[in-house]
């Protein structure tokens, strides 16, 4: 082995780290949830990773920080928006990949991604929780059941039935007010999923459909949410092996590219810059306001929209 760099995710409700070679092969991944943006999980992540590929921290060239509390990376070198390093692990771990649908615990984005690997195109909304982590849980809770059991419940409901409110906020007790109807729990599952993959649909069209599609983070591990969003787009969805470290693997893929000037930049590492540099810039933009809720002003749901510089190799 050259020499090994490491990509760390800290976002809302997870740490995740990852340790590549030089070659960019996974010496070792390590996903922790303990709360919101905790210093506690990021170091039981940066832990448990190194602990699998035999490392220390010493031994680690390069370091890399994404995610929302991406600036409390120690020793990072430098920091990377969770959109570039999204796109950038799972355009290595599916070559070709054009559309990436990322759900994460407290927000969801659709990457459309170029063919060297970078952000073409961007929509994203973390001013709601509705269809994000959270909002699954709360649908969980109101079911009584855990979010493990979810997926397959879903799975086995029947009938389609109308979910009035995609609200996190009054989510729990529209369901409520099902079953006090008697509907099915499966009925009322099914149902929710099926609303959601719309909601996620209308946050593609800002980006446009494209194939090959890929989702990722933690409910891309929910089955039922993978088969309603692909109903939904009308395409199958690919689903990493482990779709919650994309965007720290793909944060050690920067590290390590950054440090060679390989790789997708062809040697010219001002092509990632000028794509980060445009993302970046999408993220101020919207973040000088406060959007009023969609569900209580009848105004559109947050939509942060960005578009890289047309690149050539």
């Amino acid at each position: 082995m050259t020499f090994a760099c490491m990509g760390i995710d800290l976002g809302s409700t997870t740490a995740k780290s990852v340790v590549v070679d030089g070659d960019g092969n996974v010496l070792g991944a390590q996903v922790v949830q303990m709360g919101a943006v905790s210093r506690k999980g990021l170091e039981k992540s940066m832990e448990g990773a190194l602990s699998q590929s035999g490392l220390a921290f010493e031994d680690i060239r390069s370091t890399i920080g994404t995610g929302y509390g991406r600036r409390l990376v120690p020793g990072a070198g430098r920091t990377f928006t969770e959109i570039t390093c999204h796109a950038r692990g799972v355009a290595a771990l599916v070559p070709g990949v054009r559309l990436v649908i990322d759900i994460g615990g407290q927000d969801s984005k659709a990457i459309l991604v170029n063919d060297e690997g970078l952000v073409d195109k961007f929509a994203m909304n973390d001013r709601c929780a509705s269809g994000t982590g959270r909002f699954f849980d709360v649908v969980a809770r109101a079911l009584e059941v855990s979010m493990d059991e979810l997926g397959p419940l879903a799975l086995s409901g029947a009938e389609d039935l109308e979910i009035s409110s995609m609200c996190a906020t009054f989510a729990e007790t529209e369901i409520i007010a099902l079953m006090a109807e008697g509907r099915d729990p499966a009925d009322i599952a099914a149902s929710v999923h099926r609303a959601i993959s719309a909601r996620a649909l209308g946050l593609v069209a800002q980006v446009g459909r494209h194939t090959p599609a890929v989702l990722t983070g933690g409910v891309a591990r929910n089955a039922a949410a993978v088969k309603f969003m692909s109903e939904a787009l009308g395409e199958e969805l690919i689903v990493p092996a482990d779709p919650q470290v994309t965007g720290a693997f793909g944060a050690a893929l920067l590290a390590v590219e950054t440090e060679t000037k390989g790789f997708v930049f062809q040697g010219d590492v001002s092509k990632l810059d000028a794509v980060e540099h445009e993302v970046e810039s999408s993220f101020r933009i919207e973040n000088r306001a406060v959007p009023e809720c969609s569900t209580c002003s009848g105004g559109p749901v947050p939509v942060t929209l960005g578009r890289g510089p047309s690149l050539t190799v």
